[in-house]
């Protein structure tokens, strides 16, 4: 990859993690299909390692408001569904990762801008699981059906237990992308060598997380994605 692309890249990962650290969603979403246009065997493995961090880093800074019960339920459902993922993978022909990538993005995009309010329950945390281990095994996109479980709720409950539910499943989805030969260890590197990028985004939305406007910033990461998903589905 060309210095001007690492750039282009580590702009994207700090706005990601920043955007992501506010709000609760959008590192996937933002870092996904700039990642696609620029290299797409960066995907997923990239992604999924350069948010476990970022993670981490949420839940434990919000975790007295982490929704221990559906957290309980989508981990559940995402972990069985990480093989099923994986099975995605492997039909899809590399050739076509940024158009599965693009496509991907804006179902979750919409889904997410037109979805009616709602009270989540049992049902409604299993198949956000499911559908999470699915998109975000093949993909490294998974945040947009957790989101829009908890869109309703506080913003912290929402930060929160979507990182939790995230550092678990990506943790699992990377072990068994390594296990089965569909990881490069070159691309975890490259996720470690974005680690102070990561910090610096994590680091601002320290300073904001707490008053921003979440459906201002949703709003903005949601057409970002829209617009970069369509992109690369278009192959511009």
């Amino acid at each position: 990859m060309s210095t001007e692309a690492l750039a282009v890249l580590a702009v994207t990962v700090a706005v990601a993690a920043f955007v992501q650290g506010s709000s609760g969603l959008g590192f996937a979403l933002i870092v996904a299909p700039v990642a696609g246009m620029l290299d797409p065997g960066l995907l997923p493995v990239f992604v999924l390692a350069a948010m476990i961090p970022l993670n981490l880093y949420v839940a434990w800074r919000e975790r007295a408001s982490i929704d221990l019960r559906g957290a309980g339920w989508i981990t559940g459902a995402r972990l069985a569904a990480t093989p099923a993922g994986l099975a995605l993978l492997w039909l899809i022909p590399d050739r076509s990762i940024g158009l599965f990538v693009g496509i991907a993005t804006v179902l979750a995009a919409v889904v997410s801008l037109v979805a009616p309010a709602f009270t989540p329950g049992r049902a409604a945390y299993l198949g956000a699981g499911v559908v999470t281990g699915l998109t975000e095994t093949a993909t490294g996109v998974g945040g947009p059906p957790l989101a829009l479980v908890y869109q309703h709720r506080p913003p912290a409950e929402l930060r929160s237990t979507v990182a939790a539910c995230f550092l678990v499943g990506e943790v699992a989805s990377l072990g068994l992308l390594f296990a089965t030969g569909e990881g490069e260890p070159g691309h975890l590197g490259l996720a470690v060598a974005m680690l102070p990028v990561i910090a610096v985004g994590a680091w601002l939305s320290r300073l904001v997380h707490h008053r921003l406007d979440a459906r201002r910033m949703r709003l903005c990461v949601l057409v970002f994605a829209l617009v970069s998903g369509l992109v690369l589905m278009l192959g511009l």
